[in-house]
């Protein structure tokens, strides 16, 4: 593992609870930047002004690389003029990862609404938008446990779509491509030389042979015999509901859901605070706290700090081991 540079912190939502998370964030240990407006912080925070990433800071202060927004901050009531900020950090944020400058990004929430309404913003979410700015990469959400063994990683093939649309969407070219990233990313991400990966069943019972749906005995089994062909360790198709209490996860690495729920209830049952947001794919490091903006308890000072802090460490980490 080479030592790794800096992370950058997004702002996030200036109006959500992402500024009060930055200085709570001191607590993960590991090297990182805040970019964004420092008049949104938290009245009274520690922080210093730093021009370069890797410029020496004193310990107990937040260093913030200034991005100055068009208004200031009320915390739960996003202001449009500032929908602008929050894309044109994340953009910034990326351009100096793609550089080198920064070991990776992790990003603090956005509300997508408050993007939409006030700039156009003209992406579902973070992830898609991130994998725009490298251009236009194929990527897959990973949602990571940290308080947990064994580890929990789940891998929802097909995310924001309603339910009567997934077997139609996940079709065996979307369910390759994500097996491939997910392999890749535990290989070079995750430091796993041989990665061993449960794919779920898209039906209850994965299907029972065909009697509660045909798509495990029609496609998805023989996907999955033809990787296994090209090399790589898979398990599966898996009843859902059987693959994630303790002596089961202890027999894979990552595990590919069909659709949102199945994936990430299970992770937010097991590791509800603790839990991370991956993007795998990307050329740079990206995780992300698993909540969003929070805007009923913005500027409150209650909100949970350890996903973030969770986030922080295992961007650290992973941008180690590039």
């Amino acid at each position: 593992m080479t030592e790794a540079r800096p992370i950058i912190l997004t702002c996030g939502e200036p109006a959500g609870v992402g500024p009060e998370l930055a200085p709570k964030a001191l607590a993960s240990g590991v090297p990182f930047v805040f970019l964004g407006d420092p008049r949104h912080l938290p009245e009274g925070t520690a922080w210093t002004e730093v021009d370069a990433l890797a410029q020496p800071v004193a310990p107990g202060l937040l260093p913030v690389l200034r991005h100055d927004f068009p208004a200031p901050a009320v915390p739960g009531r996003p202001d449009p003029a500032n929908a602008r900020g929050v894309i044109e950090v994340i953009a910034r944020a990326v351009g100096l990862a793609l550089s080198g400058a920064a070991g990776g990004i992790c990003t603090l929430p956005i509300s997508k609404a408050a993007l939409k309404r006030g700039a156009g913003f003209a992406f579902p979410g973070h992830t898609e938008y991130l994998a725009h700015l490298a251009g236009d990469v194929p990527v897959a959400m990973m949602l990571a446990s940290t308080t947990v063994e064994p580890p929990c990683r789940v891998v929802p093939v097909t995310i924001h779509i309603a339910l009567h649309e997934v077997p139609k969407a996940l079709t065996p070219a979307l369910l390759e491509q994500a097996i491939r990233i997910t392999d890749a990313a535990m290989r070079r991400d995750f430091g796993i030389a041989a990665p061993r990966l449960a794919i779920a069943g898209l039906n209850p019972h994965a299907g029972e042979n065909g009697v509660i749906g045909d798509e495990e005995t029609r496609w998805i089994t023989p996907l999955i015999a033809r990787l296994r062909g090209a090399g790589f360790d898979l398990a599966g198709p898996l009843p859902a509901d059987t693959m994630f209490h303790p002596a089961a996860r202890t027999r894979y690495d990552a595990a590919l859901c069909a659709y949102h729920d199945q994936a990430l209830i299970p992770i937010k049952t097991l590791d509800f605070s603790g839990g991370v947001n991956v993007t795998l794919g990307l050329p740079f490091v990206r995780t992300s706290p698993d909540h969003g903006t929070a805007f009923d308890i913005a500027g409150r000072g209650i909100a949970d700090a350890q996903s973030g802090i969770a986030a922080l460490r295992m961007a650290h980490d992973m941008a180690g081991r590039r």
